[in-house]
């Protein structure tokens, strides 16, 4: 038996292969189309996940203003932000954020965000992440493959 093909292989910031993709959010549920973008920020579906290591791909999103939130959360659900002032704490909900310029964008930030890790990695791995309203991103360059997210788990 030979001991070498065991061995577990971490990957670092060199050995990392990263890739383009482009996901469609056209009448997806939002926690979990983020949740599964989380996922692929992470690295979480290559077998050379590493957790210390921004391993993940970058994501692009678009048609972000088509996607959906079941029941009454799109009016009921309140994220909550501090000025750090006395009396600085803001309400607001969904349909308030996405009434805005940049609306789709920050509300999919913002629900990431939340699912990745609380530290430096997570914040980096949040700047892999672009999120467009409509069907045409700037990224054409990178050539990114198109996925289908419901293939995910």
């Amino acid at each position: 038996m030979n001991t070498l093909s065991y061995k577990t292989i971490s990957a670092n910031k060199a050995t990392v292969k990263k890739e383009w993709v482009v996901v469609d959010a056209t009448d997806q549920v939002l926690g979990r189309l983020a949740s599964k973008v989380a996922k692929l920020l992470r690295g979480k579906y290559k077998p050379s996940f590493t957790p210390n290591v921004d391993c993940g791909d970058n994501v692009i999103i678009i048609n972000a203003d088509k996607v959906v939130l079941t029941g009454q959360k799109m009016t009921d659900r309140i994220y909550l932000r501090y000025s750090g002032y006395p009396g600085g704490q803001k309400k607001s909900n969904p349909a308030a954020i996405l009434a805005k310029p940049n609306g789709a964008d920050r509300l999919l930030h913002k629900v990431v965000k939340g699912m990745l890790p609380k530290n430096r990695l997570g914040a980096k791995l949040l700047t892999n992440l672009y999120v467009y309203p409509g069907a045409d991103h700037k990224h054409e360059a990178q050539q990114p493959k198109a996925i289908d997210i419901n293939l995910l788990k």
